[in-house]
């Protein structure tokens, strides 16, 4: 007797556009989650359970449209699919909701306080993360976690995500030789995990004072 799947059926992330083709309103909505994913990159280099998507199709229904955030994460999936990585984010593929989703406001909204909003409280996304950075009386960044089917906003800078077991927070750093406000991840102790710039340039200091180092005892580091 054969064995009927509906999933079948249903289109493969292959088959789906990764994106709504709706160009991003300025530069900050592709490099804050870019920069969050690249920290994770670092952080979590031999986890393969993971994957942050950067303005990629979120598939939830087979009929209509993607939902396409400027970032998300989700935890329990397959890091890498092959070598061509991923199209999209196919839900009734991967079976797991993102855990994370972040939207960055532009000047022109987009429904980020309000039907994006509601969207991802109906699909049981657990945080909901928008960062303004024009807003001057409110936080620019704002957390919301999901409780009983609404979003309950939390309070903090960095805000404690346990379930990813990373905070997320705002602070003034450099990144692509840009000093602005940015977004970062941050441990349990608070402390901002630093960037892949950062690293670099730690360890090309470290690398610095041990050669100083040498120097003092009179030997020369380049010759050795």
């Amino acid at each position: 007797m054969l064995q009927y799947n509906p999933l079948d059926c249903l289109p493969s992330s292959e088959e789906l556009p990764d994106s709504d083709d709706t160009p991003v309103d300025n530069q900050l909505q592709h490099l804050i989650p870019g920069l969050l994913e690249a920290i994770l990159a670092l952080v979590w280099a031999e986890r393969m359970d993971w994957f942050f998507g950067v303005d990629m199709g979120v598939y939830y229904d087979p009929n209509e449209p993607p939902i396409v955030p400027d970032g998300f994460l989700s935890l329990g999936v397959e890091r890498f699919i092959d070598e061509d990585l991923r199209f999209s984010y196919v839900l009734w593929e991967e079976n797991r909701v993102p855990i994370l989703v972040l939207e960055v406001v532009s000047q022109k909204r987009r429904g980020e306080y309000s039907d994006k909003k509601q969207q991802y409280a109906n699909l049981g996304v657990l945080y909901y993360a928008v960062y303004n950075p024009h807003r001057r009386r409110k936080s620019p960044l704002e957390v919301y976690r999901l409780l009983d089917g609404k979003y309950v906003l939390q309070e903090g800078n960095p805000v404690w995500l346990p379930e990813i077991n990373l905070g997320i927070g705002r602070e003034r750093g450099t990144y692509q030789g840009i000093t602005r406000e940015w977004l970062y991840w941050y441990d349990k102790q608070g402390q901002r995990l630093l960037t892949p710039e950062e690293r670099i340039l730690q360890a090309e200091q470290r690398a610095e004072m041990l050669a100083e180092r040498l120097r003092s005892f009179g030997i020369d580091p380049d010759v050795l």
